[in-house]
């Protein structure tokens, strides 16, 4: 049984939270889907493209049937985050106040312990066992791209100033590619999806130690990742969502807190 959480705070500095996230059953083919996407742009533009991407990818995925292969999950996934990658940039190019707006996203389709990971820009996903923390996501941003060639290092890579630069986003280009990867959840293993808010104060060592705390609640692991991300700085929208693959017989219903 898959148990959700799911929340996102304005941070300590920002007026608007652009960050938005979405975790539910799809009834009634059983599967759980979660979404986070973290919106950019000028005054409305990027609460807009985040809140384009969420209801476009919850109105084409509501629909699935039950039983569905991995490969026609991974394409159902896949072709909802090009659809509202097609309704952001027509959005953005038929009203000057939404010009250029775009989201990243990040987005998990579970049916049972399986699943299919897909992204689009910084906002990341981690599998966390008993062995680790494991990344699942490669940012599409600039210093990763120069990391990933050896031009800089991690440490310098932290605090670059054009960290935040992304390669590739939803919504900005009439076209853009999705990473797609396959996912297995064995009993007591937990996944992570979250906006940057969260992956640039929280390191990947205290990530861990807060998903696999012993006999804590799911909803109380998720709140003490945002409050040690507005510890940290907190100077960016932070939003996370949590998904654990539970005992049987646990309460499985979401639960959302937005502050």
């Amino acid at each position: 049984m898959i148990h959700t959480v799911h929340a996102t705070h304005i941070g300590n500095v920002r007026n608007v939270n652009e960050d938005l996230s979405w975790v539910g059953r799809i009834k009634p083919g059983g599967y759980t889907l979660g979404i986070v996407a973290d919106g950019m742009g000028g005054h409305l533009a990027g609460d807009t493209a985040s809140r384009l991407t969420v209801e476009t990818m919850v109105a084409d995925l509501s629909g699935l049937e039950p039983g569905l292969s991995p490969e026609a999950c991974e394409a159902a996934l896949g072709d909802a985050i090009l659809h509202a990658n097609e309704v952001v940039y027509r959005q953005g190019e038929s009203d000057i106040r939404y010009h250029n707006m775009g989201t990243t996203v990040v987005a998990v389709l579970l049916s049972g312990d399986q699943g299919i990971i897909a992204h689009i820009g910084d906002s990341r996903a981690y599998k966390v066992t008993s062995s680790g923390i494991e990344r699942l996501t490669d940012d599409h941003t600039l210093v990763n791209e120069l990391l990933k060639s050896g031009q800089i290092s991690e440490k310098e890579a932290g605090a670059h100033p054009r960290r935040n630069v992304l390669t590739r986003a939803l919504g900005t280009d009439a076209e853009v590619k999705v990473d797609l990867r396959r996912i297995v959840l064995q009993p007591g293993e937990g996944l992570v999806l979250c906006s940057d808010g969260l992956s640039n104060f929280v390191a990947e060592a205290e990530m861990l130690r807060t998903v696999l705390k012993p006999g804590a609640a799911l909803d109380d692991r998720a709140h003490k990742l945002v409050r040690m991300a507005l510890n940290s700085g907190g100077d960016d929208n932070i939003t996370v969502a949590l998904f654990e693959n539970g005992r049987v017989g646990q309460d499985a219903a979401t639960k959302e807190w937005v502050q």
